[in-house]
């Protein structure tokens, strides 16, 4: 059985995937004072011939250990998850099909965009209801690729 640990999900560590969206560090302050602006969070990027779309994904519930054999990409286009629930969730990414995935656990105040190419596992919260706004790519060409492990990975808790 090939078993991944889950780690702390830190911009360090997540940066060759995506960026890490939280409310931390350098911000300003806006609205009067009564509201502080963490600008600029992610490096959005769609291509050529398509535009940026905001969705809403509801996603089933999974729980830890985690078994999985699918990852994906969008080959023309970041795509960012903003959870719309205080809930940790796992983010499972690989540099490439043939590399060693890593599993990361949000802190329930995280969201991730994964920049384009990028080979990740679907959408997988740990609680219900699931619910995340969704940025990424619209356009009229395919940007999906998956690819399917020949034998499972098992994802268990640090």
């Amino acid at each position: 059985m090939q078993t991944l640990r889950t780690q702390p999900l830190t911009a360090k560590a997540f940066a060759p995937f995506g960026d890490v969206l939280e409310a931390t560090g350098d911000h300003r302050l806006i609205n009067a004072g009564l509201c502080q602006r963490f600008h600029d969070r992610a490096r959005l990027d769609f291509g050529p011939e398509a535009r940026p779309g905001i969705s809403i994904f509801q996603a089933e519930p999974r729980a830890l250990p985690y078994r999985f054999d699918l990852i994906e990409r969008h080959p023309d286009g970041s795509q960012a998850f903003v959870p719309m629930t205080e809930h940790p969730f796992l983010v499972i990414v690989a540099a490439t099909p043939e590399a060693t995935p890593l599993a990361f656990l949000t802190n329930g105040a995280q969201g991730i965009n994964l920049h384009r190419g990028t080979w990740h596992g679907v959408l997988t919260p740990l609680h219900a209801p699931g619910l995340f706004a969704v940025v990424d790519r619209i356009g009229t060409t395919p940007n999906l690729e998956e690819h399917r492990y020949s034998q499972p990975w098992t994802v268990l808790v640090a």
